[in-house]
């Protein structure tokens, strides 16, 4: 299947031609996912060319780049993903585009896991019996704002190295998002202070680092093991748990069944809401901060 995946998207791109982003006076970014790709916007500005692979109303998981995928990689100055495992496709993707500096631990990959505290990282063997695990731990880490300190930074600190005459205009443009991002931060931290210590439900493990920064409590998911859809008789229990425990709120990214949870929602009387993994899931995210914005006010709003 890798195989066959690389043979037709490089087929299509055999006589296309590279084209030189410097004369174009912008430095070509493809980035994985629509908030990595807004983060290098927020620091590059307008020396930066963005485009992204995953649409966002799609699992990241089962992600199926496309040709036009290609030919941006092909294009491309830097590359920008999550690491760890995420993104299965990337390195196919990369093999296809057939440029090494943009290979994992090229001189233009970037890897926005680097100086992340990852949560649930294994201490010990896995097996496919335990579900779909990740092998460096859960790499959910953009879903906590605080993350984006280390993410901007190290965005910051890759951009300066490939265009050295851009390196004020960065550091400019990072010091600018950090102090918007401190600010915004108190705004979510005193909007959610109710929050705290309250249980919620997930579909998937994909909200523990959300949950981690408003201090929420996550014992139970819809899924009893990570990528396996939910059961009759696990959702029986949920229901059970969701009223004993008197959990207010169900939390699930938009692209995921809401069969399940709307029953149990209507059945136990907790709220059943999206909390959105990337920008432009629901409309009015179009942006970090807009995105979170939404989580925020969302979950506040479950919780009262």
């Amino acid at each position: 299947m890798r195989k066959s995946f690389l043979i037709a998207l490089t087929a299509c791109l055999l006589c296309a031609p590279v084209r030189d982003a410097a004369a174009a006076g912008k430095l070509n970014v493809v980035a994985t996912t629509t908030l990595f790709a807004d983060l290098v916007r927020q620091v590059g500005g307008e020396r930066v060319s963005v485009k992204h692979v995953a649409q966002p109303k799609f699992n990241i998981h089962f992600i199926q780049p496309r040709p036009s995928d290609v030919k941006n990689v092909r294009n491309a100055d830097l590359f920008v993903f999550y690491g760890l495992d995420i993104e299965a496709w990337a390195d196919p993707l990369l093999e296809a585009a057939g440029k090494p500096d943009l290979f994992r631990g090229g001189a233009r990959n970037l890897d926005l896991s680097a100086g992340i505290r990852l949560l649930e990282v294994p201490s010990g063997p896995l097996s496919r019996s335990m579900g779909d695990m990740h092998l460096f731990g859960n790499p959910h880490y953009q879903m906590n704002p605080e993350n984006a300190r280390i993410m901007a930074a190290n965005i910051a600190a890759k951009l300066k190295e490939i265009d050295s005459a851009g390196a004020e205009t960065y550091g400019r443009n990072l010091a600018d998002f950090l102090s918007k991002l401190d600010a915004k931060i108190a705004e979510w931290k005193a909007l959610c202070l109710h929050c705290s210590g309250k249980e919620i439900v997930s579909y998937h493990k994909d909200i523990l680092y959300f949950a981690d920064f408003l201090g929420l409590t996550v014992e139970q998911y819809f899924e009893p093991k990570p990528g396996i859809p939910p059961t009759p008789k696990h959702l029986s229990l949920l229901e059970s748990y969701i009223k004993e425990k008197n959990v207010k709120a169900i939390v699930m990214p938009a692209y995921y069944s809401r069969s399940g949870p709307d029953v149990i929602s209507a059945r136990t009387g907790s709220k059943a809401v999206i909390i959105c993994q990337n920008p432009g899931e629901v409309e009015g995210t179009g942006d970090f901060f807009s995105f979170f914005d939404y989580n925020f006010k969302t979950i506040a709003e479950a919780l009262r």
